[in-house]
């Protein structure tokens, strides 16, 4: 019988050694879960750092593609949680989609009736908007082109078959061309040769690929451009003054970094950078 306890015992003894054994196994576990955590722990902030990252997107008139190309990395680093999305376009056509519901933070018209617009609609503040830059209307041709065309009525030459401008309804610089092509009455003169663009950088593309003879763009379109050239300047008495207005749009879900920018856009820095391109600062 004392055998049998012993025996007992010693079974116990061996059995109360497996569950310490394994209770310590399974106490190893929560340190690797421990480091589970930690990484989740990470993870989690990692993720947190960039739910609080904030895009915004800008409506911008694209005539203004390179200056702001070159403003947006600047802003970014000294902002941290900003991103700038550019949607460019013409600024008609920018126009009709805020009107649509189209997500934008801020609008950066080439146009003042654009603006105004949208003003007149209470989708823009009129104390949250104000013009920004002014630019020039000049005639391109390509830079290898032989072809003499000095002034505005050389268009109507026999050489040249094809005159690029953008939409007027929708682009701006296309408007200021069918003005300035009017008031010297070239625009009935000129409708069979005339061809339309999307917006002033498409203008600027049909001439450097020599799919246009002459095209109608900014100033500040034309001196970005290697295979473009300056054939004239429009004369500034016959369209309208070139104006940008830049707004804050009232459906912005980022107000206050909107306005951030917003005021950015009219610091020394940016207007040096705009100057660069060509703008003009209105005093």
């Amino acid at each position: 019988m004392k055998k049998i306890i012993k025996q007992s015992q010693v079974f116990f003894f061996i059995f109360a050694i497996v569950l310490v054994l394994a209770g310590c196994g399974a106490g190893q576990q929560p340190a690797s879960g421990g480091n589970s955590t930690t990484q989740n722990e990470v993870s989690s902030q990692e993720s947190s750092k960039k739910a609080e990252t904030v895009e915004l997107t800008i409506s911008a008139a694209a005539s203004l593609t390179d200056a702001l190309k070159e403003i947006q990395p600047l802003y970014e680093s000294s902002h941290k949680g900003i991103k700038l999305n550019f949607n460019f376009g013409g600024s008609g056509a920018l126009e009709k989609q805020i009107e649509q519901g189209a997500p934008s933070d801020l609008f950066l018209s080439a146009s003042k009736k654009n603006m105004k617009s949208l003003v007149d609609q209470q989708l823009i503040d009129s104390n949250q908007q104000k013009t920004w830059l002014t630019n020039e209307l000049v005639a391109v041709i390509p830079a290898d082109g032989t072809m003499s065309i000095t002034n505005i009525k050389d268009l109507t030459k026999n050489e040249v078959k094809k005159v690029a401008i953008g939409i007027p309804e929708s682009v701006p610089a296309g408007k200021y061309a069918q003005e300035a092509l009017t008031n010297v009455k070239l625009w009935d003169v000129l409708q069979d040769k005339l061809v339309q663009a999307k917006d002033v950088r498409q203008v600027l593309q049909y001439v450097e690929t020599g799919n246009a003879d002459v095209g109608f763009v900014y100033k500040t379109d034309a001196l970005t451009s290697q295979k473009a050239k300056i054939a004239f300047e429009v004369d500034p008495k016959t369209y309208s003054t070139v104006e940008y207005p830049i707004g804050i749009v009232k459906a912005s879900k980022h107000i206050q970094e909107a306005e951030n920018f917003y005021e950015y856009l009219q610091s020394q820095e940016s207007l040096n950078i705009m100057a660069k391109y060509g703008f003009t600062i209105p005093k």
